[in-house]
């Protein structure tokens, strides 16, 4: 298969996904809402399409049964339920699990037929009323499910039972064709056990009929095995699920209001109410198939680019190449003049080409956000919490690089916001809150700058417990932390393995990776702040660059080498003056003010002789952080390209990347924060 098709029916579906994943979130929230459900059903119909032309005919018949069920709702022969709404969820995490498979391996081997099946169900259900009463394969009615299980004994299972009678008809060799017709269910559904025996049945001791009781997803999925099974020539089906818990009921007549409640909701999440313990299941085969953290977004590998753009782009390169011609032929005749003139001319060029092209990287923030709603979602049903989640500014672009680093970032924000931030309804009612807590994520451009927040409206940062916690870590000393302000103790959570939690969540664990949003914001040359207030909510501020890629830097000599220090985290340049030493560490004053000497000779191990209390001076800016670089002098400033380091070097303190000089020398960049 080509892979230029193949990439682009990938990012296709992708794209497909998140937004089939939004609109079902609208038709949840909105039953009525005619025209999510026409978008989620041209969105279905696009997917099925799309693999069926690829070939890939297990998601086709996946993205079909959703686009059959959904049409059942739009014609109102089924309502929107939370049950339902949770199997075509499953459905479409299984769709992205396949994209995800065959955009690693380049094919795909989830299976679809349990969850197929499952949907399916429903629409059988929806068409035969209470199906358990008619045999759907002859007709007859179903005998009564408390005979049926007369003399029997099951194992505990969770999720619905069935009773099956197998008929092989007038066979020469009875047993060998029972013996295979059981091997043939096995494959698919696990038996529970038989009458007569299992030895007995592939001996062929049996009348026309032997019985069969059988753990399954759902009724249809049972059926379907049986259809399929070469040897069966009739089998009826009977859930036997709600005589089971009912005989298990009367035996343990002293078991605990709590196991009751538990038997209950087994039988009615996975019998009468159809699709809830099914969509459980395939959601969790989902998950393995994923082999990923729900919500978590892959590196984007395709930007959308303007057609303005590549003719600009066309433009530049033409005048690029006329610039070059030019140039040569001053440098060949030795008219300097006009190679200066032509230099000049290169410059404004190469300028244009480099705005142009970090245009064309800058993708919108809804290509990250976009799949937030399904995450907040399914946390807030998890947690038994109602929120009302607004994503505003998703316009909003980025470069691809930085859009990519921040998605884990943003979501273990949300994360804790949903986990750690909204208080149970029961609890919001109780302190005259609505029960349904307010999420938002909201972006703005600050010129060169994108500022991100999370806010949410839940029960704040607790003061007293985050100063109990960082005295019982050791973070801060108890005279530092009575002198810090609320805002400066709010930014303690950023410490590795901080947390105020009261226990782990299996949502967001402890610690919940502040620490990591701290690191990665950072790395990108950006910045994080908190704010709170008690009982109101919480407000998590990312300042990022909108671009990182082209860095201006102050080159400075140290030894035999040359380092560059970002000009934006520069304050003032000065000679060296004599250090005094406090606490063993060599400290300069400026304005009142300490600022610990950092010697980048003696951080690097740089080799060569150096001007050890001579040199210059290069004070930090103190919103980055309050210190001097000491180094033998400074040569210039300059624009350079800043590659990330890589491999073993990648997260080495003190250093952010490398840049390439025109000579061809390599230049490593300083990192101030981490120095």
């Amino acid at each position: 298969m080509d892979d230029q098709y193949l990439d682009a029916f990938i990012r296709e579906s992708e794209e497909a996904i998140t937004e089939l994943n939004n609109s079902l979130l609208d038709l949840e929230s909105d039953p009525e809402n005619t025209e999510a459900m026409e978008a989620i059903f041209r969105t279905a119909h696009t997917l099925k399409g799309n693999f069926g032309a690829m070939g890939f005919d297990d998601a086709s018949d996946l993205a079909h049964a959703i686009e059959d069920l959904l049409d059942e709702m739009r014609d109102d022969h089924l309502e929107v339920t939370p049950e339902i709404m949770d199997l075509i969820f499953a459905g479409v995490d299984q769709i992205e699990a396949i994209v995800h498979e065959i955009d690693e391996t380049g094919e795909s081997t989830v299976d679809t037929d349990a969850i197929v099946a499952d949907i399916r169900g429903v629409m059988d259900d929806s068409a035969d009323g209470v199906s358990e009463a008619t045999d759907k394969q002859t007709g007859e009615p179903s005998r009564d499910p408390e005979e049926l299980l007369s003399g029997i004994e099951l194992p505990d299972v969770d999720g619905p039972v069935y009773h099956a009678s197998v008929s092989a008809g007038d066979a020469q060799m009875p047993g060998v064709d029972a013996m295979l017709t059981l091997e043939s269910i096995e494959d698919a559904l696990a038996i529970l056990a038989t009458d007569p025996s299992r030895d007995a049945i592939e001996d062929g001791d049996f009348e026309d009929a032997f019985d069969v009781f059988l753990a399954g997803a759902h009724r249809s999925a049972v059926e379907a095995t049986l259809s399929a099974a070469s040897k069966v020539e009739d089998a009826t089906v009977t859930d036997v699920t709600d005589a089971l818990e009912a005989r298990a009921a009367g035996v343990d007549d002293g078991a605990s209001s709590t196991e009751t409640d538990s038997g209950a909701a087994s039988s009615t999440g996975s019998g009468a109410s159809a699709g809830t313990g099914s969509a459980s299941s395939a959601t969790a085969d989902t998950a393995d198939a994923s082999d990923g953290e729900a919500g978590s977004v892959e590196e984007i590998k395709s930007v959308r680019v303007d057609v303005d753009q590549l003719d600009e782009l066309h433009g530049l390169v033409e005048q690029l190449v006329t610039s070059r011609i030019k140039l040569r032929r001053a440098v060949e005749q030795e008219r300097l003049d006009s190679a200066s003139e032509n230099l000049n001319e290169l410059d404004k060029i190469t300028a244009n080409l480099q705005n142009t092209v970090m245009d064309m990287r800058l993708i919108p923030l809804k290509k990250v956000v976009g799949k937030f709603p399904r995450l907040v979602r399914d946390l807030s049903r998890d947690l038994g919490k109602e929120i009302d989640f607004t994503i505003e500014g998703e316009d909003i672009e980025l470069d691809r690089t930085i859009l990519t680093e921040i998605s884990d970032p943003l979501m273990h924000i949300l994360r804790n916001a949903v986990d750690h931030g909204i208080e149970p309804p029961e609890e919001r009612e109780r302190l005259g809150k609505s029960r349904t807590g307010e999420v938002t994520l909201s972006a703005s451009r600050e010129r060169d700058h994108v500022i991100i927040e999370v806010a949410d409206d839940g029960s704040g940062l607790d003061v007293d417990a985050i100063k109990d916690q960082a005295l019982d870590q050791g973070v801060r000393s108890p005279e530092e932390i009575e002198a810090m302000t609320d805002s400066d103790l709010y930014d303690l959570i950023f410490h590795p393995g901080f947390s105020t939690a009261d226990e782990v969540t299996d949502t967001s664990g402890r610690g919940v990776g502040m620490d990591v949003v701290h690191e990665t914001v950072t790395k990108l040359d950006g910045s994080v702040n908190v704010e709170s207030t008690p009982g109101e909510g919480t407000t998590v501020s990312l300042r990022l660059p909108v671009t990182m890629a082209i860095v201006k830097v102050l080159f400075v000599q140290v030894g035999d080498e040359q380092y560059g220090v970002p000009i934006k985290n520069v304050d003032e340049i000065t000679r060296a003056t004599k250090a005094q030493t406090i606490n063993g560490t060599e400290v300069i004053k400026h304005n009142d003010e300490i600022y610990p000497v950092v010697d980048i000779a003696k951080t690097f191990d740089v080799p060569g002789e150096t001007k050890n209390g001579d040199g210059m001076l290069v004070r930090i800016r103190e919103s980055e952080r309050r210190i001097a670089l000491h180094c033998d002098s400074v040569e210039s400033q300059e624009e350079v390209v800043v590659k990330p380091l890589e491999g073993i070097l990648s997260g080495t303190p003190g250093l952010s990347g490398t840049a390439v000089l025109g000579d061809g020398n390599i230049v490593h960049i300083l990192d101030v924060v981490t120095l």
